[in-house]
């Protein structure tokens, strides 16, 4: 049985357990039985074998007949401050930033934004992320941070680490050149930011990278920064 599951609590020992979806999905949808084989990861960084030992209608238990340490990580820290988009169009934003890497997601609060970062929306997104990781073989979470303004996000990172913010006038990805080290960028709303905005950004030390001549959603913009950033 090829597809990995995610134990909610960290498997330390011999034994582990699966409960509510994950649980309902290997016994009920998978068809699991006991004896079988399946992989499980629990957001520490390893993966486990573990061989099913019980199933009851609410959790299944496993025995751990193997643990490997498999860093799938980039070798910097990739964060992305964005004001999330409608709808389902959240889902694939974190979809494809857990698949490119990113190690955090912070929802950006700007003034033009329509979608807001509430507690719900953010639940949605801590999901996602754990079936983008159950699909791409990431054995570390993404983190979904805590909901900030521009303000915020202007102070966010020490001088060390390269901030960039999305916007037209920006200078060309190239011609960043190979940067290295740890990297913050910033996506804006479908708007985009205000100069207001920018400009707090640009007093902290931010700098304005362009992403082409064609306007981009919010996602696309924020996967073609992620790309970038993790493909250099």
């Amino acid at each position: 049985m090829s597809e990995r599951f995610f134990s909610d609590s960290l498997i330390a020992g011999d034994a582990a357990r699966l409960t509510g979806a994950e649980a309902q999905h290997l016994a009920r949808v998978m068809r699991a039985q006991v004896g079988d084989e399946v992989i499980l990861f629990d957001g520490g960084g390893d993966e486990f074998t573990g061989r099913i030992t019980a199933i009851s209608k609410s959790a299944v238990d496993l025995e751990i007949t193997e643990r490997r340490s498999l860093d799938r990580e980039l070798p910097h820290q990739l964060t992305l401050a964005v004001a999330l988009p409608k709808g389902d169009r959240q889902k694939v934003l974190v979809e494809k930033l857990t698949e490119l890497g990113v190690t955090r997601l912070i929802p950006l609060i700007t003034q033009r934004g329509v979608a807001q970062p509430v507690e719900s929306a953010l639940d949605r997104l801590s999901r996602s992320v754990i079936e983008a990781s159950k699909q791409c073989g990431r054995n570390r979470l993404m983190e979904i941070a805590a909901p900030v303004d521009v303000a915020q996000l202007a102070e966010a990172a020490p001088s060390a680490v390269l901030r960039l913010v999305a916007h037209p006038d920006g200078e060309r990805l190239a011609e960043l050149g190979g940067a290295s080290g740890d990297i913050l960028a910033a996506v804006g709303p479908e708007g985009g930011f205000t100069d207001a905005e920018v400009s707090a950004l640009e007093r902290a030390g931010w700098r304005r990278v362009a992403l082409g001549p064609r306007i981009l959603r919010i996602e696309t913009a924020a996967m073609a920064l992620a790309a970038w950033a993790s493909l250099r």
